[in-house]
């Protein structure tokens, strides 16, 4: 009985039930703990998976936009060197300068009343020249023959001058 009556005394005893009672409490705490612990470790898994989905995600729409991007830089420069190629073929300056021409002829009929009759009697001259000129032997020979555009307006020229000396010498 002494067992038993030393046992009663010790759970009586006021120290004791406060230190069983903080046991107890200090239990509950580290159980709570635990449990919020482990439910904070799940949470931090799937917001890291989340992450890396996210992640991954915006990782191939920033290649497809790289893709993309040097895609029409390739396109653009293609483009550019297409436009430059056009414009340094033979004939398109020329073709610039007439539509200059053209639009310098339509604002002249506009503003000068005069300036229509002496200019279609002048471009007729002109034409009739320049035909004169391609008409023959030599002009046929030089356009069956390939030479490079700058060789083909000299000669152009010459025949032009040609032709327009001997009208003048004419007159």
């Amino acid at each position: 009985m002494e067992e038993t009556s030393w046992l009663m005394s010790l759970i009586k005893n006021p120290f004791v039930q406060g230190l069983a009672l903080g046991i107890l409490f200090c239990i509950v705490v580290y159980v709570r703990g635990f449990l919020r612990r482990n439910e904070l470790s799940r949470e931090v898994n799937r917001l890291r998976a989340h992450l890396h989905t996210k992640l991954e995600i915006d990782s191939a729409e920033n290649e497809r936009r790289k893709n993309e991007l040097e895609k029409l830089k390739q396109e653009r420069d293609n483009l550019r060197i297409t436009v430059q190629s056009l414009n340094q073929k033979p004939g398109r300056k020329e073709i610039r300068q007439y539509f200059v021409y053209q639009t310098a002829l339509d604002i002249m009929f506009e503003k000068a009343p005069g300036f229509a009759p002496a200019w279609q009697i002048t471009l007729k001259e002109a034409e009739s020249l320049f035909e004169k000129s391609e008409k023959g032997v030599v002009p046929l020979l030089k356009r069956l023959m390939p030479t490079t555009p700058d060789k083909q307006a000299e000669e152009y020229e010459k025949i032009s001058r040609v032709s327009i000396e001997d009208s003048s010498a004419k007159h």
